[in-house]
């Protein structure tokens, strides 16, 4: 089935509201969650309200969240999410660090005890869409990653996206897990009954393991990124750590590694970290911007392998996702969309959904 993105969106948005999610939030979360299901990041859209409805169930996320600024200087915000959702708290988090970098320069928002805030891309695009540099990285909620080279499992996937504005409408945005998949793809594979790619997961032994359940059920864990010590993993691995120092340590958060963490209020403490630069602090903006747009122009331009799939930048592949789906509709597999169905049946929000209703 597809829907329209009109529909996906006030879908996710009726819902989040029928949890006592504040208006303004809700639409503000329903934007980001559904921009990821347009751009084909499946795994960060309309499947994490499955997660959400039952971490709210748990009392592990405030949905009435009232987000405060603890401590702020002129290039600097820290702010507590009040265990809310990720999604509002961070758009308002690298606003305030646009603003600021508009004005100074360069700025810092960290976040500390929020929750997953969706995909990484949604909020480094909001700089590169002001002509800024974004940088832009988040704790998780599950310890699900083996260092490289352990059998335990002591870090999550730790995403990172960076940003840069060149033609009107394509930056270089970079999105990515610090594992070989993020852990949203594999909940998407369970949701359709499906095994995971040989290389996404091992057993609490180290073998290749193709269930999805592995890692949450079994005592196995995520890959870092490069899948195997041949693959480079330890390069995953550092990255990750990487994240978690500009997460969890700037923000005061407590670590993934500490016995503390999801004993927290709300239990998650998840952290994230916004960097905005403006290039005009060096050159001219509209050079900074043709230098970019040339590079990326560069590498496109490059023979590609096979003439069907010719050389594409970071982010090229998710807007023309976007372009198809905002065309053709929304995909959403029976797995989940059963699941959906049943969670807004529980709460009396109305169907929405293109093409399956009552």
């Amino acid at each position: 089935m597809a829907g329209s993105y009109q529909n996906h969106r006030a879908q996710i948005e009726a819902i989040l509201i029928s949890w006592g999610t504040g208006a303004e939030a809700a639409e503000r979360a329903a934007e980001v969650m559904a921009w990821a299901d347009l751009h084909g990041i499946d795994s960060h859209g309309l499947s994490t309200l499955t997660v959400y409805h039952q971490r709210w169930k748990n009392g592990r996320i405030n949905m009435a969240a009232t987000p405060r600024i603890v401590r702020e200087s002129p290039v600097s915000t820290l702010i507590d999410g009040d265990g809310g959702l990720g999604h509002p708290t961070s758009r308002w988090a690298m606003e305030i660090a646009i603003a600021k970098a508009k004005n100074s320069g360069m700025a810092i928002s960290s976040v500390r005890n929020s929750t997953h805030f969706g995909a990484c891309g949604f909020y480094t695009e909001m700089a590169a869409n002001a002509d800024l540099i974004g940088l832009v990285t988040t704790s998780t909620s599950h310890i699900q990653v083996a260092p490289a080279g352990g059998r335990e499992a002591r870090l999550g996937t730790e995403p990172i996206s960076f940003s840069a504005p060149g033609l009107d409408g394509e930056p270089f945005l970079l999105d990515m897990a610090t594992t070989t998949a993020a852990s949203g793809k594999i909940r998407n594979r369970f949701n359709e009954g499906l095994p995971v790619p040989v290389g996404w997961l091992v057993t609490s032994e180290g073998q290749p393991s193709t269930n999805p359940l592995e890692a949450a059920q079994k005592g196995g864990s995520l890959t870092p990124l490069g899948g195997t010590p041949e693959g480079s993993y330890h390069k995953g691995y550092g990255l990750a750590v990487m994240v978690d120092i500009l997460s969890s340590c700037l923000s005061g958060s407590t670590l993934m590694t500490s016995p503390m963490h999801l004993k927290q209020p709300y239990g998650q403490d998840i952290s994230h970290f916004f960097l905005a630069i403006d290039p005009g602090l060096f050159r001219d903006v509209g050079e900074f911007r043709a230098d970019v747009a040339s590079l990326c122009g560069a590498l496109r331009a490059t023979a590609p392998v096979d003439p069907a799939r010719p050389v594409m930048i970071a982010g090229d592949p998710e807007r023309k996702k976007a372009r198809e789906r905002m065309r053709t509709g929304i995909p959403i597999g029976p797995g989940l969309l059963a699941k959906i169905r049943a969670i807004a049946r529980e709460h009396e929000v109305p169907w929405m959904l293109d093409g399956d209703g009552d």
